[in-house]
């Protein structure tokens, strides 16, 4: 299998990405207390199949497994999650040593496979606890969060070098208190605005914390879900519609992060939803970055419909899309967004933390798992991210989602995102096509 023709700095970094949620199982083993996703999987209707993530990958109990594959593999650095319920299970008090002692091991295989850990503290996974006392509305979460991190940094900070406070927050507030699609599951316009400011205040807290109890030099950064939002048209109202969303996707985190102020034309459309904002918020969540994680998937085509609630938005499809089993393939949009990010934000450094593509894969007659979409795909984004990198943006690595093949959220275990098949029946591990040709890419020097 000849090398792709693609050419980034010495120094690049690859990797690949996972979270705590999707892989572990173990959800009720060794002291950890249930997460709002143990609740919400375990209640009926919320998702596909009946599907929960009791068991996933089990990669609490095959971690030295996986480890070993990460270092076949050829990457230079592992993005995981920690389970907040697994360090303090009920959200804050009282350590469970167990949980802890985990990922210590993880992170000291990991240094002795010559993997770099990208550690995230929160993919969320609350802690039930703190959902019933009001979870990410209420502003005590933010204070049990900063709790959080001292207990992780002061534990790993000797090894860890990347801190990533949160991932996505958009998706925790959005489609966790808004759409309902996801834990906890609540549909309230307000709540979902509230829960997103404290998931803010949250990282700047979680970073001032982080670079208190570090015991050596750290960097710490947030992963954003980014898409460049386009017109469905060349309507005025889809322009203004699409700007609208562009505002709620985007520039309501990376405003805040960057300029230490929400839009101005998003706290008017929103009005009275707006969140409460106490003095000095603002200012503690424009604390200095290190880096910014980026993770992309698709594109956004926004069209203006009066009966969607709040934005006025709804999502539309390109006629004769390239699709994949979820979004619209659009590896031009990576560029495109990272530029624009660029542009408007100038952050100290770059990273690609998620990108990758859902297929049905399976095992053909010989065992072998083909999957010519994916290494198509990646290439595709790859040749994006260098033509990025080449044009002087800090882009500082990429990581491909997901490692493993695992549970998929609301869509539970339909679909898969692994360089490695899963066979969730028996927990057996098969690197696909994908990942023989990815180990090529990250084995690369030049």
């Amino acid at each position: 299998m000849s090398q792709p023709p693609l050419s980034f700095p010495a120094d690049f970094l690859w990797g690949v990405s996972t979270s705590a949620y999707q892989i572990e199982g173990a959800w009720n083993e060794e002291g950890k207390g249930p997460s709002i996703w143990d609740t919400f999987t375990h209640t009926p209707g919320h998702v596909v199949n009946h599907d929960t993530g009791d068991v996933a990958c089990d990669h609490y109990h095959r971690w030295r497994a996986d480890v070993d594959l990460l270092h076949d593999l050829g990457v230079q650095a592992y993005r995981f999650s920690v389970s907040w319920p697994r360090i303090l299970p009920a959200g804050r008090g009282q350590v469970n040593q167990a949980g802890l002692d985990f990922y210590d091991r993880l992170v000291d295989a990991l240094l002795e496979k010559g993997l770099q850990p990208f550690l995230t503290l929160y993919h969320w996974d609350l802690p039930q606890a703190l959902q019933d006392r009001g979870g990410w509305p209420a502003r005590e979460t933010v204070s049990a969060f900063a709790e959080y991190a001292r207990v992780v940094g002061e534990r790993l900070s000797d090894r860890v070098r990347w801190w990533t406070t949160h991932n996505e927050p958009f998706v925790a507030a959005v489609l966790g208190h808004f759409t309902g699609e996801h834990a906890p599951g609540i549909r309230d316009a307000r709540a979902a605005l509230q829960a997103a400011h404290h998931l803010l205040l949250s990282h700047g807290e979680a970073a001032h914390v982080l670079r208190a109890a570090a015991r050596r030099p750290i960097q710490v950064g947030i992963a954003l879900n980014l898409q460049p939002v386009y017109p469905a048209s060349g309507a005025v109202e889809d322009a203004q519609a699409a700007r609208r969303f562009d505002g709620l996707l985007n520039r309501w985190f990376l405003s805040p992060l960057y300029h230490g102020t929400y839009p101005e034309d998003m706290l008017e459309q929103v009005g009275p939803l707006a969140p409460a904002v106490q003095p000095g918020d603002l200012a503690r969540i424009a604390a200095p970055l290190d880096f910014l994680g980026v993770n992309y998937y698709s594109r956004f085509l926004a069209r203006h419909n009066l009966e969607q609630p709040v934005l006025h938005v709804e999502q539309v499809q390109a006629p004769q899309a390239e699709t994949s089993l979820m979004w619209e393939i659009y590896p031009a949009g990576l560029q495109e967004l990272l530029e624009q990010v660029w542009r408007d934000y100038r952050p100290g450094a770059l990273f690609v933390t998620e990108n990758g593509i859902p297929l049905a894969d399976a095992p053909d007659a010989t065992g072998e798992v083909q999957d010519p979409g994916r290494i198509d795909f990646l290439r595709r984004h790859l040749e994006r991210a260098r033509q990025v990198s080449a044009a002087g943006i800090p882009l500082r690595g990429y990581m491909v989602w997901s490692f493993l093949d695992n549970f998929e959220w609301a869509l539970g275990y339909q679909m898969r995102f692994g360089l490695v098949y899963v066979d969730f029946a028996t927990q057996r591990r098969i690197p696909k096509a994908s990942a023989r040709w990815y180990s090529q890419v990250a084995r690369q020097t030049t």
